[in-house]
Parts: C-alpha cells; structure tokens; sequence
C-alpha cells in the first residue's frame, strides 16, 4: 500500500512540475526498472503502449530518459538526482519568463499613498507568509524587530535573510516567545540583539479560551510596517496551517496597535540571561523620521 502511495505522490508531483500524466507516469515506471521497452514501460505505468511513445519523446527532449537504438528500442530514467536538477532548473527558467513578462504588462491606476497606509491585506500559507516575512526584512533601510513564536519559524533562509541584514549595518532586534527559542536564536544570530519577550499571549490566550491558535512572528519593519501571522499546530507540534496580516504606513492603524504592543514585549526580563538588551518600550515605534 506505502508504495502504491509514494508512486501515485512522485506522478502527482511530477505533474506539478509541469508534466503531462502520461509522461510522469511513464517517468516513474523507469525509474523503478534499470531499463524496458514500451512494452515493459506500459505494463508497470499501464499507459497505452501507443501512448507510450509520444511520452517517450516528450521525456527524452526535455532531457530525462534515454534511448538505446536497438530492436526493440530500451529506454531507461536518467538518475533521480539528474531529472530533479534538470526540473528544477526548467521550473526557475519558467518562473523567472513569469517575473519578466508580467512586469512588461501595464499596471491600472496606481494607488495613493494615502490609501496604501490605510490597507491591510491578508495572506495564507507557510511558504508563503516565510516568503513575504524574507521579502520585507531585505526592504528594511534602518530596523528590524521580529518576535519569534514558534520554532518551526527558525529556517535556514531565514536566518540567512536576518544575518544579511546584520551585515549590511541594519539593527535587528529578534524577541522570542520563550528561553529555548532564545537560545537557538543567540546560537544561529550571535551579532544580534535577542531579548525574551513579554508577549505571554503570543502563545496562550489571556483569557484562557479554548484557542489553539498560535502567534507565530511579529516583524516590525522601519516601525511602518507589520506583518503578524498565526498558525495551527500539527500533533506533533510542527506548523499546519499559516495565516498573515500585513500593512504599511506609519499612521496606519495595525502599524500602530502592533508597533505599540511589541514595544510593550521589549521590556526586559528579571533573568539577565535571557536579555542581550535593556530596551526602553519607547524606543520601538513612538517616533520616526
């Protein structure tokens, strides 16, 4: 049964990729025979062996099987580790003709200023919420405080996108939900500045409701831009789902309400272990340029 799903999981995800079904299935049918014909391809895919072919062709230009010109023809995968290199570089070219394309199109009417420190847009999923979170730390021009509420919220590009900010001279503030956290943070960031937040309900709801809901990242950009997400977590704890708010603007009004409560959350704590700075509440977000 397990390999049944991991077959039908490698077709659908090839398919994602940009493959046609009958070529992701003809695909997996190779990749688990050190060579076959048609015939052989179409007995494990059970694609039509006049099919076969034509998938055949398909998977060959586009540089993932190869052919032995005998009688009968043999046909065999390239190494798994080849053909996924090989997708993901025709998956980037595809989404980098996207970009290029679609900032050639004419954009509508612009939106004020005014409007646009009044907006407060929504965004849903993990990839994409860590992707926005790494999109508004490379924008900073002067500070970024980020309250971190779960770990699954540490990755690597993160890290990465944070330690670029450090070296470019930016003051980066990363709070954290608990002292685990902050000891993982003060390992992977050692230049910069982490503090234990006082933001209990980061993880809890003050009012002891049934809310399994939890404050996954607070980001506080150049104080006029916030993004706040939550999550749910899985059974084993990891992230399951990831929702967002984000907006900009120095007077709009979650800019400040957040701006506002995380500077509440810079307050020290009574453990100088866990505090790498004595924050004055003042020093995030009541003033600006």
């Amino acid at each position: 049964m397990n390999e049944i799903s991991n077959q039908q999981q490698s077709i659908e995800l090839l398919q994602q990729l940009g493959l046609k079904e009958y070529e992701a299935r003809c695909f997996v049918a190779l990749a688990r025979l050190p060579k076959g014909t048609a015939k052989d391809i179409s007995e494990t895919s059970e694609v039509p062996r006049t099919r076969v072919y034509d998938a055949i062709r398909v998977l060959e230009t586009k540089g993932l099987v190869e052919i032995q010109h005998s009688n009968p023809q043999q046909f065999r995968a390239v190494p798994i580790e080849e053909a996924a290199e090989t997708l993901r570089q025709e998956y980037e070219s595809r989404t980098d003709t996207l970009v290029e394309t679609i900032a050639d199109l004419e954009q509508g009417q612009t939106t004020s200023d005014e409007e646009i420190s009044h907006e407060v847009w929504a965004l849903s999923g993990v990839t994409s919420v860590a992707n926005r979170t790494q999109q508004l730390i490379d924008a900073a021009d002067k500070e970024i405080v980020l309250i971190i509420g779960h770990e699954d919220v540490i990755t690597d590009e993160l890290v990465a996108h944070l330690q670029a900010a450090l070296d470019s001279g930016l003051n980066v503030l990363v709070g954290t939900a608990t002292k685990q956290l902050h000891t993982k943070i003060t390992e992977t960031l050692p230049e910069a500045e982490v503090f234990v937040s006082e933001l209990e309900w980061l993880h809890s709801s003050p009012l002891d409701l049934d809310d399994e809901t939890t404050i996954s990242r607070l980001l506080l950009v150049d104080q006029n831009t916030i993004l706040v997400s939550s999550i749910h977590e899985t059974e084993t704890g990891g992230i399951d789902t990831e929702k967002a708010v984000f907006g900009r603007g120095f007077d709009n009004g979650i800019v400040v309400i957040a701006r506002r409560l995380m500077a509440t959350g810079l307050r020290p704590t009574d453990d100088p272990a866990t505090t790498t700075r004595s924050a004055d509440p003042e020093e995030v977000g009541e003033h600006h340029d």
